[in-house]
């Protein structure tokens, strides 16, 4: 598996393992001491394997051995002791993108993940080595056949390992910073839905992930987790209301006297004693509650609702990773007019973090919805040929250009002059 540019995410080393056919073995105790001063273990770690009554045992200690040891062994030319060399995964970067490319087995085989997902493309076909014996498992005068293993295929992709890295980094300070139970960030291409990077944290080691809770290893966060939205979500109510021409940001006026009155009680405003008097571009820089709950009424329960949906929130988004959740959204009919306010501006309702980076991917780039994905290719490692390859899915355009260029300026402006002003220069 390699990220967009090749740089190895996960790849098979090769390993030699120690196996004994017990009958074959004439002077097992010389056999057994000679193997044992070379693994550096005791006489008796491999001389039970030995003495057995069985036509086959692997040596415990004789797993995953070095070369050089495993040369020390081949020199011995012991009849009834065999090397075969096997494979195992290595994951370079460790828990990095553990949820997203997953593990493999004892047996190599995909349990989680990509590994799992594409596990009949990534394996390829094992190889064999037969010899013939007796019942007591003595060597038969017959040819050795050999066939040679054939390498699975390459898995490419749309992820940088360098955003990785830098994201895996930021994710490791919110941790620390904030003592959190949790972080997790994606990065998006808004022009074609490749993730770059994806991440969550606590992580696991795929190599080791036996010391891990399932927990831990089977919610890859990004996808799964359901969070209620705030204030990232007026995103979408303000992309909804410029496209329906129910707002002039820089005509109409609005003033936040700190509160609204909604089905007999108050939603107030973050900032006390409110704004005052706004455009509702100051409306959106100041990423005021009321002014948005303003903007819910003026859409509507069944406009605001379609949006919603038609920018993806309330179905999977498809992503090609397993476990994927959908979110929480209100029913039209059981919308009162408090859930028609507080869902204006984020609140009470449920959403994935890969939605909500999709759908403000689509509020700012032409309005355009792309299905996320993170494959971008499918590669035969000896020809470079390209089996098959992902290409963007394009699931629906919702606003329409101008609406887009007008959700980015005002977007813009809440860092230039609002509350975004720490993202500056970001």
């Amino acid at each position: 598996i390699v990220d967009r540019n090749g740089v190895l995410l996960a790849t098979s080393v090769v390993t030699t393992t120690v196996y004994v056919v017990p009958g074959q073995i004439n002077d097992k105790e010389k056999v057994s001491q000679d193997i044992a001063d070379i693994l550096h273990c005791d006489f008796q770690d491999v001389y039970k394997y030995v003495s057995k009554k069985s036509s086959m045992e692997i040596i415990r200690k004789g797993m995953d051995i070095d070369t050089a040891t495993a040369d020390k062994i081949e020199a011995l030319s012991y009849d009834g002791v065999y090397l075969v060399v096997d494979s195992k995964r290595y994951y370079p970067f460790g828990d990095g993108l553990a949820h997203i490319i997953g593990f493999v087995g004892s047996d190599n085989q995909g349990l989680s993940g990509l590994e799992l997902t594409y596990d009949k493309y990534l394996t390829g076909q094992n190889g064999e080595l037969k010899y013939y014996s007796n019942g007591l498992g003595n060597k038969l005068e017959i040819p050795d056949s050999y066939v040679s293993p054939t390498k699975g295929l390459t898995l490419q992709l749309t992820i940088d390992v360098e955003l990785m890295k830098s994201l895996d980094n930021e994710l490791n300070n919110a941790m620390s910073k904030y003592d959190s139970v949790s972080s997790l960030g994606i990065v998006m291409d808004p022009d074609t839905g490749e993730i770059l990077a994806m991440g969550s944290k606590p992580g696991f080691d795929p190599s080791n992930y036996q010391e891990y809770s399932e927990e831990v290893i089977n919610r890859n966060l990004p996808i799964w987790m359901t969070f209620e939205p705030g204030s990232t979500f007026k995103i979408i109510t303000l992309a909804s209301s410029i496209e329906e021409k129910t707002v002039d940001l820089f005509n109409d006026h609005y003033t936040d006297t700190g509160g609204i009155s909604v089905d007999g009680g108050t939603l107030h405003c973050w900032k006390h004693g409110g704004h005052g008097a706004q455009t509702f571009l100051e409306v959106v820089e100041n990423s005021c509650n009321p002014g948005f709950v303003v903007l819910g009424n003026k859409l509507g329960v069944d406009k605001l609702m379609k949006y919603i949906r038609d920018f993806g929130f309330g179905t999977k988004t498809g992503i090609d990773l397993n476990g994927e959740g959908n979110g929480i959204l209100f029913k039209n009919q059981n919308m009162g007019p408090l859930e028609l306010a507080t869902t204006a501006f984020g609140q009470g309702i449920s959403v994935t973090p890969i939605q909500q980076i999709t759908a403000v991917s689509a509020a700012i780039n032409g309005g355009n919805l792309y299905e996320p994905y993170v494959v971008k290719s499918v590669i035969d490692p000896n020809s470079e040929s390209i089996i098959f390859e992902n290409k963007s899915n394009l699931k629906r355009k919702i606003i329409s250009d101008e609406t887009s260029a007008m959700v980015r300026y005002a977007l813009e402006s809440v860092v230039a002059n609002g509350t975004g002003r720490n993202a500056e220069g970001h």
